[in-house]
């Protein structure tokens, strides 16, 4: 019963590890019968089974071809049943992808794009939602070529966000750029967040000193929550946290927000990738104020620079 699911693995091994690539006609049911000393209703079933999964592609009277992308649907019917591991940054839209999709994907560690590299680096999670910018003034790309060198990095671009300052109604104290921040109570995430970052980022480029607080903020939402009961001046975060509770925004900056992982994890990504392309959604999420989905659910492959010696 279960000889065409091994017969089928066996081909999407082969065109996962690129021996069988994107086109690469494959034998007649008969001829692939013969070979492997089995039934043509058999290899007719693997075949099924890889078209249903998106390996291959079949037409009437013509031979089965592997599809334009074949490579990643072998990965994803490879590591069927495996848990996609991410940690990462704290997002209201990614929230609303998780929400949707069942154990397959597990958040694992602290939220923080820094404590996301950490566990993808020792193997505690398979993929980190980061949004850091490098010096160079690239997002993302720079930290995934460096920490996953070897490990053929890619990009799974989730989105486009919005990071500005979220104040009162009315913005009492008329701040609109990091430099209005000096002295003042400024909600901050905590040490190793991406908007953690990009919060020391705008201030020291600002050539500005915030007042101090008491206290970190775990979340977009408790950054905004803050200034809403008083707590805080002002606060760096996304546009649909200042939103959900009706504060002002003053917009600064648009960052791209990615997940990271090496080429072995593609596979387990599948059931997240297959929840960023569902229309419902991308509604949900295109609903929310500050996010661009333009580039939402595709892949990158990060090329891996070349040492000159």
């Amino acid at each position: 019963m279960t000889q065409y699911l091994d017969l089928a693995a066996g081909i999407a091994a082969r065109v996962r590890d690129g021996e069988l690539g994107p086109g690469a006609e494959l034998p007649a049911v008969r001829v692939a019968a013969e070979e492997a000393g089995t039934t043509p209703s058999t290899v007719a079933r693997a075949y099924r089974h890889l078209a249903d999964h998106g390996v291959i592609t079949q037409a009437d009277r013509r031979r089965a071809r592997v599809a334009a992308g074949g490579p990643l649907a072998a990965r994803q019917l490879l590591d069927e049943g495996r848990v996609f591991r991410l940690a990462g940054s704290d997002d209201p839209a990614l929230q609303v992808v998780l929400d949707g999709l069942d154990a397959s994907v597990r958040v694992v560690g602290a939220r923080g794009s820094f404590p996301a590299l950490r566990a993808l680096v020792r193997g505690e999670a398979d993929g980190a939602a980061i949004h850091l910018r490098h010096r160079c003034g690239d997002y993302n790309t720079p930290f995934a070529r460096a920490l996953l060198r070897g490990r053929d990095p890619h990009l799974l671009h989730l989105w486009r966000r919005e990071q500005g300052l979220i104040v009162p109604p009315g913005n009492p104290l008329a701040i609109t750029t990091p430099s209005d921040l000096h002295g003042r109570r400024v909600a901050r995430r905590e040490p190793g967040s991406g908007t953690r970052v990009l919060l020391d980022q705008l201030v020291h480029e600002a050539g500005a000193t915030p007042g101090p607080l008491s206290a970190d903020y775990g979340s977009h939402f408790e950054i905004a929550l803050a200034v809403a009961a008083g707590a805080a001046d002002v606060g760096l975060g996304v546009r649909a946290a200042a939103a959900d509770l009706e504060l002002d925004f003053v917009p600064l900056t648009w960052e791209s927000y990615d997940v990271v992982l090496p080429e072995s994890a593609l596979g387990a990504a599948g059931p997240l990738v297959a929840a960023l392309s569902e229309p419902a959604v991308r509604e949900t999420i295109t609903a929310m104020p500050g996010y661009d989905l333009a580039a939402t659910a595709t892949i990158e492959r990060i090329a891996e620079r070349v040492s000159h010696r």
